[in-house]
């Protein structure tokens, strides 16, 4: 079983060391490269003079920018890390092959500070917990776990398939609400250029007509000349309304409940959310019961990672219950949050000793109950967004024309 291996120095041992690629001539005089580890260029000079290598040029390695570190790249290095240290390679190692086989630079950067701060005697857990934007308390508690047992490899293979499973879910409702999205807001912008600059046109030419209008042209001509005239006003209100709730919802813990208690009570989406959040609740509790994490701890990290406000102060009050001696089936059950069947599978785990594998087949369950929602969702909503572009567009058109047949029909 593969175990954390790292060279014990002091915490403050100088200056920040880089990597420094070489080329010089052994002492048969032939060609050779590679890579070294340095505070500076004059002690890669030194450390080759001292191997017997006559040095020709060393050249400091640049990383680019790069981009943003997503979940995905955080999933991936989990992953790879993991097997890794499966196949028994050395955790400074596995970090040295991890960088350079990293293809985004900001997450190279990344694994280099953590691998400095590894080498310079932090546990893994430790230097982890120096970017929690990336690796959040559940990451932490986990890795912090698996070095003390000394199970880290495993630890890091449950924590790579939590993520993955956490990923693909997200994935998945993200995937079935790209769709409408992006066909409302089309709608939108088509909407717009009609009503500034198609409808004023439509405008110019009824007014030689000399005869009065329909009411469904009166109506869109007057929704014009509003537009025309308070366009971004309108615009601004909407923006405005956007971002206050955003901001509202960042800060006020009141919000957080009301929008995510409203999400959850809209139709077919509030069932999908609430299957999404159910899984993430399973999987968390799970992955953290199964690594020997105690309940009342894991608990801690668990409400957070569900997505869900509800949710996280359902589980706060699950902890305060279990923590002063009530079973988590019960406290669960007070919550009026989860379903009758999760209770139940709950229930079974308790009693038979298997709580962390009763939480994984919630997890699957769930998860596959979002993925057939998912996939209803999309097959329902083709028609539905078809009939409202038709509505909305179509009406728009058949208003403009209205005239135009009232007209030829008078002819």
């Amino acid at each position: 079983m593969a175990t954390t291996t790292r060279t014990r120095r002091p915490a403050a041992s100088g200056p920040k060391e880089s990597l420094y690629h070489w080329e010089g001539k052994d002492k048969t005089g032939k060609i050779i490269r590679g890579e070294i580890r340095a505070a500076g260029e004059a002690m890669v000079q030194a450390t080759l003079r001292r191997q017997g290598v006559m040095f020709v040029k060393v050249k400091k390695h640049k990383m680019s920018r790069g981009h943003s570190i997503k979940d995905k790249d955080i999933s991936l290095f989990t992953r790879q890390l993991a097997t890794m240290m499966k196949s028994g390679v050395p955790l400074l190692q596995s970090f040295d092959i991890g960088i350079k086989g990293a293809t985004n630079p900001s997450l190279a950067r990344l694994l280099n500070e953590i691998r400095t701060d590894v080498e310079t005697g932090s546990s893994l857990a430790q230097a982890f917990s120096k970017h929690p934007r990336y690796f959040d308390r559940l990451f932490c508690n986990l890795v912090g776990a698996g070095e003390q047992a000394g199970i880290l490899d495993e630890i890091l293979g449950r924590l790579a398939l939590y993520k993955e499973k956490i990923l693909a879910i997200k994935s998945k409702i993200k995937g079935a609400m790209f769709y409408p999205i992006a066909v409302i807001s089309v709608a939108i912008i088509v909407v717009t250029v009609i009503m500034l600059f198609v409808v004023p046109e439509f405008k110019k030419v009824f007014s030689s007509f000399g005869a009065d209008l329909p009411g469904p042209t009166l109506i869109v001509v007057a929704m014009s000349d509003f537009f025309v005239e308070w366009w971004y006003l309108a615009f601004g209100i909407i923006a405005g309304t956007i971002f206050g709730i955003a901001a509202m919802y960042k800060r006020s813990t009141a919000m957080q409940n009301f929008v995510d208690r409203t999400i959850l009570k809209l139709p077919v989406v509030g069932d999908i959310i609430r299957k999404a959040t159910i899984a993430r609740w399973a999987r968390t509790l799970s992955t953290m019961f199964a690594a020997g994490v105690p309940l009342v701890e894991a608990l801690d990290s668990v409400g957070g990672a569900s997505g869900n406000h509800v949710y996280l102060m359902a589980t706060r009050q699950i902890q305060t219950e279990v923590s002063t001696g009530t079973n988590l089936t019960v406290s669960m059950q007070n919550t009026n949050v989860f379903p009758t069947m999760v209770v139940q599978m709950v229930a079974i785990g308790e009693e038979s000793g298997q709580l962390d594998s009763m939480l994984g087949k919630v997890a699957d369950f769930f998860e596959q109950e979002v993925d057939d929602a998912v996939a209803a969702l999309s097959t329902l909503l083709e028609p539905i967004i078809m009939v409202f572009l038709g509505v909305v567009i179509g009406g728009l058109v058949v208003a403009m024309y209205l005239p135009i047949f009232k007209l030829g029909a008078v002819i």
